[in-house]
C-alpha cells in the first residue's frame, strides 16, 4: 500500500490534537490583564504539548516520506502512536488545571513515554517491512535521541514523584529541547538519494 492515505490521515488526527488541546484554554471573565495570570499554568502546559505535537507531527511526516509502502502492520502501529498522542489533550489539561502536582505530572510523563515507545515501533515496523539495508533504515540509523528519549521520560516521572513534580517537569522540557533541533538524518538521506544519477 501506499504511504498517501496513512500520512493524510496522520495529519488530520494531530490538527484535533491541537484543536481540542486550544479549547482548554478558556476565556477569563476579566478584562485586566490580570485576569489571565490564574491561566498561566494551563498555557504554560499547553505550549509544552503544542511544542511535542508539532515534534511528532515533523518527524512523522519524514519518516512516512522515507517508506515506500506500509503494510498492515504499520497501519496498527500508526493508531497506536496515534492513540498516545489523541491523550495529550487529557493528560495536558489535568497537569495545567491542577498546577503541576504530583500525580498530573507522572501521568504526562507516562503518556509521553508511551508515545515515544509507540514511535519506536512504528520506525521498527516500517524498517522491517524494508529491510535493514533500505534507504529508510539508513536515514534512521542509530538513532541516539530516540533511545535515549524513553530514557529520560522515565527519571522524569521517577523525578516527579520521588522527588519534585517540578523537577520532572524539567526532564519532558529538556527532551522536548533536544528534539526542537532538527532531525535532518531522513531529510539528507532521501535528498542525497534523489540527487543520484
Amino acid at each position: 500500500m501506499e504511504t498517501n492515505r496513512l500520512e493524510a490521515f496522520s495529519d488530520g488526527v494531530l490538527a484535533i490534537v491541537i484543536t481540542i488541546m486550544v479549547l482548554e484554554l478558556k476565556v477569563p471573565a476579566g478584562e485586566d490583564v490580570t485576569a489571565l495570570l490564574p491561566l498561566w499554568p494551563v498555557f504554560v502546559s499547553y505550549v509544552l504539548s503544542f511544542i511535542y505535537i508539532g515534534i511528532y507531527w515533523n518527524n512523522h511526516h519524514h519518516l512516512i516520506k522515507a517508506a515506500r509502502r506500509v503494510n498492515g502492520a504499520a497501519l496498527w502501529a500508526n493508531l497506536h502512536l496515534l492513540f498516545w498522542l489523541s491523550l495529550l489533550p487529557f493528560t495536558t489539561g489535568w497537569m495545567g488545571e491542577n498546577h503541576f502536582a504530583r500525580a498530573p505530572i507522572c501521568l504526562y510523563g507516562a503518556n509521553l513515554l508511551a508515545a515515544a515507545l509507540a514511535y519506536t515501533l512504528l520506525q521498527a515496523v516500517l524498517i522491517r517491512l524494508h529491510g535493514p539495508e533500505s534507504l529508510l533504515a539508513r536515514a534512521i540509523g542509530r538513532d541516539f535521541k530516540g533511545r535515549i528519549s524513553p530514557v529520560l521520560y522515565a527519571l522524569g516521572i521517577a523525578a516527579a514523584w520521588l522527588l519534585s513534580p517540578l523537577l520532572g517537569l524539567a526532564f519532558f522540557i529538556g527532551v522536548a529541547l533536544i528534539w526542537l533541533v532538527p532531525d535532518q538524518r531522513i531529510e539528507k538521506t532521501v535528498a542525497s538519494m534523489k540527487d543520484r544519477p
